[in-house]
């Protein structure tokens, strides 16, 4: 059975699984840092902000999840202190500034109504038998909401990209960056989804 809920609604104890579900989608652009996802779990579990994360439970287990936020806060609040303590001196400093510097920027206009769709992941497993769909189906039902960005998706994440346009979410802005060597990545991708 699918079930979508509240990463608040289903509390701490889900914490850590859900942190695998978001290594699992993100962990190899975290390699960086290190190449053991157990390593990355540890590091990352207490930056994700569960009350604006959403997870999609199959048979009780996360498989997929998503943060949803005005575009004012923000999904993840990381703790330096935390990641030196988990990646070591050199490579948790480094994190910390990373996160920083990435991942804490509001949207450049938040607008009432508007959703920032974010750290969308699934679970390998789960990998096309329609988790994230439900839980993006899920978000763009909620009623404070009219418009939705997902901001900077990796332009070689062709399945989400495809998801995203089956939703109706469509391409405004395209950002070339700088590190195509080696992650290959030529662009990020912002899209928009507006409900009448």
């Amino acid at each position: 059975m699918i079930d979508v809920r509240p990463a608040a609604e289903l509390g701490e104890s889900y914490r850590r699984r859900i942190t695998e579900v978001f290594i699992d989608g993100f962990g190899p652009d975290f390699t960086f840092f290190s190449k053991d996802p157990r390593k990355l779990v540890d590091a990352f579990e207490h930056m994700l902000v569960l009350d604006v994360f959403h997870v999609t439970l199959v048979d009780g287990e996360p498989a997929a999840i998503a943060a949803c936020t005005d575009g004012r806060r923000r999904s993840t609040q990381s703790d330096p202190a935390e990641l030196r303590k988990h990646l070591g001196p050199v490579k948790g400093t480094f994190a910390g500034v990373m996160f920083q510097r990435m991942f804490t920027e509001a949207l450049a206009e938040p607008r009432e109504g508007t959703a920032s769709i974010e750290f969308v992941a699934s679970a390998t497993r789960f990998r096309g038998k329609g988790a994230a769909k439900a839980l993006l189906t899920h978000l763009l039902a909620l009623p404070q909401y009219r418009e939705y960005l997902l901001e900077e998706v990796s332009d070689i994440n062709e399945p989400a990209l495809r998801l995203y346009e089956k939703l109706g979410f469509r391409e405004y802005k395209r950002k070339k960056v700088r590190h195509t060597r080696w992650s290959g990545i030529n662009h990020y991708v912002s899209l928009r989804l507006v409900q009448d």
